[in-house]
């Protein structure tokens, strides 16, 4: 079993830290991973984006050019990655940040407004995790359980503080996704 995820963005919006936590929870779990992040020479409102895989044997490349599934967190994230999913894959998209709707009819579609539900929760920082646990939802690479576990262990200190909100945002993100999505 190989999973690859791309994660796209505008920088600032934790584009990178949500691929490095799949990335951590697949290390963690045992499991072979990749996680390479590229972006702009912003530092924010620049594009970035990251690439996940995590696998149950060896990975034999880390370049992915067309993923098992995507997560987009606005408009150009989605005109450029929206052809590049697998037919039969997934695409996850922060229907806050995009103004169309997905026109293939070949993947599975999960729109969410994240930057809203976000937003509610009382920071819109809480996006990204809100999209990863809408994807592990339905793309089950790793157990909810691990991917909270490499959030408590591996944010840096100074941001521990955020952990609550971040395992929050994943649940709400599998809880949108058991009750409100459209399949394509």
């Amino acid at each position: 079993m190989q999973n690859e995820i791309i994660i796209a963005g505008f920088g600032g919006q934790g584009v990178l830290f949500a691929g490095q936590m799949l990335a951590y929870a697949g290390m963690d779990a045992g499991m072979e991973v990749t996680w390479i992040p590229s972006y702009g020479p912003e530092m924010r409102g620049g594009t970035a984006n990251c690439t996940v895989i995590i696998a149950n044997e060896e990975i034999g490349s880390p370049m992915v050019a067309h993923p098992q599934a995507a997560i987009v967190l606005n408009l150009p994230s989605l005109d450029k990655y929206e052809n590049a999913v697998k037919p039969g894959g997934v695409l996850v998209v922060n229907s806050s940040m995009t103004d169309r709707p997905v026109q293939r009819k070949d993947i599975e579609v999960i729109e969410i407004p994240a930057t809203e539900m976000a937003e509610k929760m009382g920071n819109r920082r809480m996006a990204n995790m809100l999209l990863v646990g809408a994807l592990l939802a339905e793309l089950p690479a790793l157990p909810l359980k691990v991917v909270e576990k490499a959030l408590k262990d591996h944010t840096p200190e100074r941001h521990q503080s955020m952990v609550p909100a971040n395992i929050q945002a994943l649940r709400k993100g599998v809880e949108f996704r058991a009750g409100k999505s459209r399949a394509a």
